[in-house]
This record gives structure tokens, C-alpha cells and sequence, in this order.
């Protein structure tokens, strides 16, 4: 079943998270939108995850960990 996804542009938020501008709005939510056709359900929690990394507010081996304990991934 599709969901669209939550998109204030004026207000820069995708599913209540903020973003520092629009056009990390815009990718973001087409990144998500394309994997949304193969199955993934996104989260306000993952969104905001995802958007601490790419404003390098987190590290990678941080996201890679958070995303494991959160999601109980295996990840090698």
C-alpha cells in the first residue's frame, strides 16, 4: 500500500523532521520516495538519524550503530 510521505516545504520538514534547507529537503525525500517502492516504511526517528550523518553531526560508525541497535540489524 502507498503511503506518501509527509512534506511541509514551506516549513522545511519531511514527516516533522527539520531540515536546514530546501534542497536537502528535496533529495532526501526523493531518496526515500524511490526506496519506498521497494518496501522500506521510513520513520520521523530514521529521518532524523540519517540527517545527523549528513550534517556530520554523527559519524558514520555512530549512524551504523545506531541504525543496528534500533533496527536489531546485522550489519558486518
Amino acid at each position: 500500500m502507498y503511503n506518501p510521505l509527509k512534506i511541509d516545504r514551506k516549513n522545511l520538514t519531511l514527516m516533522g523532521v527539520k531540515f536546514p534547507d530546501l534542497a536537502s529537503l528535496e533529495a532526501t525525500a526523493n531518496a526515500i520516495g524511490s526506496s519506498m517502492f521497494e518496501g522500506f516504511k521510513p520513520s520521523p526517528a530514521l529521518i532524523q538519524l540519517y540527517l545527523e550523518w549528513k550534517q556530520n553531526i554523527i559519524s558514520s560508525t555512530v549512524f551504523f550503530e545506531r541504525l543496528k541497535e534500533t533496527y536489531e540489524l546485522q550489519i558486518s
